[in-house]
């Protein structure tokens, strides 16, 4: 607030030179082009008087305010000790420095981060540094106190395992379906195969392959399948493979048509020869016939 009472100060004495400025650069005629009044000495003395008194008055509360703001300033830097040695008091209670709780904060954000995106696992977040905060003293701080406590009930939900549930199988039903209906998408599937490909939920009564689902384009009514809760990440990973298994699937399809016309190539290839050989040896045979028959009117002349 003193300060904005020496700007406004500072500002009038500028005004106040001004005008004696003014005064001074006055033309003898105003301005309607009239002869002003001439000022006697008494006058003018009376003016530069009562200038310089407003001067000196404007001075003095400069002066004033200027030892006010130093006051003011030394004030400041006492607090600035004050607040900083209540800090380093403070750090002292939890057993770290400032630079200690500096490193705590930036492991403590990272781990924060990980815990609500639920990056990775529980166990990684455990390691990185979920542990370290929990035995440091300095999560105790008013800072971090709060979202401490936050942070661990999110990881503590996060560490929960999901229940599973059961699926029966009916005529007609295959794992992209059941998938679909359970999951609310066909491209988890891959995670029903995984959770049943060591035996289904009810393989003691089942018997052969339908003990265990060992083709994920196999599966059989009565069956009764595991059907996994699953994470985010979970699901991304049961996408993948679904990806990754119909691309491999179409390969397959795409090797065996290209298969099949090469083989259909090789039996035409192999027929036009047959035939081909088929027709040489009735040419030599004729041919045979016809040599015969001439060496027989030879011998013979009276045979036709």
């Amino acid at each position: 607030m003193k300060f904005h009472k020496l700007v406004i100060m500072m500002m009038a004495f500028g005004l106040v030179f001004a005008s004696k400025a003014t005064v001074f650069a006055q033309d003898d005629d105003d301005d309607n082009g009239t002869q002003m009044e001439e000022m006697d000495e008494d006058t003018w003395q009376k003016q530069m008087d009562d200038l310089n008194a407003q001067k000196t008055q404007l001075t003095q509360k400069i002066a004033d305010l200027s030892k006010d703001i130093d006051g003011l300033k030394q004030t400041s830097a006492q607090k600035d000790k004050d607040i900083e040695k209540c800090e380093n008091d403070l750090y002292a209670m939890v057993g770290t420095t400032k630079s200690g709780v500096a490193d705590f904060r930036k492991k403590f954000e990272e781990t924060e981060k990980k815990i609500n995106s639920k990056t990775g696992t529980p166990d990684d977040a455990r390691k990185m540094y979920f542990d370290d905060i929990t035995n440091d003293k300095a999560r105790c701080l008013p800072e971090f106190q709060d979202r401490y406590a936050s942070m661990k009930k999110k990881l503590d939900d996060w560490n929960v395992k999901p229940v599973e549930s059961g699926y029966t199988v009916v005529k007609g039903d295959c794992l992209w379906k059941i998938s679909k209906m359970k999951y609310g998408s066909p491209y988890f599937w891959p995670a029903i195969w995984d959770a049943n490909k060591n035996g289904v939920v009810n393989k003691d009564t089942m018997k052969g392959r339908k003990k265990m689902i060992s083709n994920p384009n196999l599966i059989y009514p009565g069956q009764v399948l595991k059907i996994p809760a699953l994470t985010d990440a979970q699901k991304k990973e049961a996408e993948m493979k679904s990806k990754k298994y119909r691309k491999v699937r179409k390969h397959k399809m795409e090797t065996k048509k290209d298969d099949k016309k090469d083989m259909k190539k090789d039996e035409k290839k192999d027929t036009k020869k047959d035939e081909k050989k088929d027709t040489k040896k009735d040419t030599k045979k004729d041919d045979t016939k016809k040599d015969t028959k001439k060496d027989d009117t030879k011998k013979d002349p009276n045979k036709k």
